[in-house]
């Protein structure tokens, strides 16, 4: 207990003297943004078209291959999935391997060593247009800095998952709608394997995403289901009525 509160401190220190930005965007949005992540059901939003840009997460690089797209605009990945050894982290390098990227954000990976990333990445053959390492204070002011809520990040339930911290990087940088997909705060198992693993995050996930909405935050889901189970408004395409 002690640990945890000096843990927390020390957290809520450094956030305060660093006065952290989210991570910069380097190309800004032309319209729409579809945030995809790897829950077992997706689907291609409604008048997807070139103007989108497609923002992938971990491996669902997999699920915009099957729609046609061969290079996502930004990809963002936790670290551990660049050399980490649990089943997950192994079909995420299996279904990334000889694949590339726009934008490549890795979550957490320590700055200062760099090089060994670049060298886990070409382990695999994934390739990006640039760079960027991501930390946790960077982290935290997405979520303090777009939803308003603070979190020192102690534990899985105060953390969101890389889904949802990049639809609040879209909503940062000024995406004039947010369209997830594969992003089931319900759900459980990933689009690229059948091993059913289980998904963190989800009660968290499942707060924040309805807290964006109530502060009016352009969000969508393209998924009938979890428009049904969650409340986000469905897709019905630029200009459509929502639900």
């Amino acid at each position: 207990m002690f640990s945890e509160l000096r843990k927390g401190a020390y957290r809520a220190l450094k956030y305060r003297l660093l006065r952290p930005t989210p991570p910069p965007l380097l190309r800004k949005f032309r319209g729409p943004v579809v945030v995809v992540g790897s829950a077992p059901v997706s689907h291609k939003p409604e008048g997807f078209d070139e103007t989108f840009t497609v923002i992938t997460v971990n491996g669902s690089q997999f699920v915009t291959s099957e729609w046609g797209i061969p290079d996502p605009d930004i990809t963002m990945m936790m670290f551990n999935q660049v050399e980490g050894t649990t089943r997950n982290a192994m079909e995420v390098r299996r279904v990334l391997s000889s694949r590339r990227t726009g934008s490549l954000y890795v979550f957490l990976w320590r700055k200062r060593d760099r090089q060994r990333l670049e060298r886990g990445l070409r382990a695999f053959d994934y390739g990006y247009e640039d760079l960027h390492i991501v930390d946790r204070y960077e982290r935290m002011a997405l979520l303090d800095k777009v939803a308003g809520q603070h979190s020192l990040e102690l534990d899985a339930d105060s953390k969101v998952s890389t889904g949802v911290n990049a639809v609040l990087f879209a909503l940062y940088h000024k995406a004039p709608a947010v369209v997830i997909t594969g992003i089931n705060p319900m759900s459980a198992g990933h689009a690229y394997n059948d091993a059913g693993l289980g998904r963190l995050h989800q009660q968290v996930d499942h707060s924040i995403l309805q807290r964006l909405q109530a502060q009016g935050a352009p969000i969508y889901t393209a998924d009938p289901m979890v428009a049904e189970n969650t409340g986000i408004r469905y897709w019905h395409g630029v200009g459509g009525d929502t639900q």
